[in-house]
């Protein structure tokens, strides 16, 4: 047989604002809020501020995912996840669109890989990708430290975070696991955010998908594609 000479397609997917209408990371921070985790003042406070930072490009990763898994490693793996079962049936579920689902599952259809590639933490995240039926292996997230005695989250980050530039390195170690590299891959990158701009301009076919000001205006000069599929701007 020869070898199949069409390049590997990949369809990256950013998470937040992108296939979902909301943040799950700030989502699961309000929600431990709700369940009497965390003080409703100050950890409202102290999230709304990396927030902040968040979508301004200057967030301190480290120190956001040590506060924002704080109150799920205190409580153990137990306790968490029940917790993250709640999660998904009170906020994430009822937040998956139709057109989230049906995009995805083009890309599958046409055999492209898929992959979600998101700043949101493995903890958060690894249940949500499932739902969107992206499976374990095929999710990039914020990977967090586990303690080799305990088994549980310490609050430290795993290797390279999947944020701005990251997720540009995250996606080059994957790629050479696979004895591949950008040459070798047609890659399409969908994003509503700013701070995916590096990987945006490293892909085939950035699409700025649900886009924050900033990035539409980006991606008009560029000639980039913008997509709204959520609907929420005119």
């Amino acid at each position: 047989m020869t070898p199949d000479p069409r390049p590997l397609r990949l369809a990256l997917f950013d998470l937040d604002h992108t296939l979902l209408p909301l943040d799950s990371d700030y989502e699961w921070g309000e929600f431990t809020i709700r369940i009497g985790w965390n003080d409703p003042v100050e950890f409202a406070r102290r999230n709304d501020e990396f927030y902040a930072h968040y979508q301004a490009g200057t967030l301190d990763v480290h120190d956001y995912v040590r506060f924002a898994t704080e109150a799920v490693r205190e409580r153990g793996p137990e306790a968490a996840a029940a917790a993250h079962a709640q999660f998904m049936r009170e906020v994430i579920g009822p937040a998956i669109r139709p057109q989230a689902l049906e995009l995805v599952r083009s890309h599958q259809a046409a055999g492209d890989t898929v992959l979600i590639v998101t700043a949101t933490n493995e903890f958060v995240t690894r249940p949500i990708a499932r739902a969107l039926g992206v499976g374990d292996e095929a999710l990039l997230a914020v990977q967090l430290v586990r303690d080799p005695h305990t088994g549980w989250y310490t609050g430290e980050i795993d290797g390279v975070p999947t944020m701005r530039e990251g997720k540009v390195r995250r996606m080059e170690q994957w790629l050479a696991e696979r004895q591949s590299s950008w040459a070798d891959v047609q890659s399409t990158f969908y994003s509503d955010s700013m701070n995916d701009v590096p990987l945006l301009e490293k892909v085939n076919h950035p699409v700025a998908t649900n886009p924050d000001p900033r990035l539409r205006a980006l991606a008009q000069e560029r000639g980039w594609r913008i997509l709204d599929l959520f609907n929420t701007h005119p």
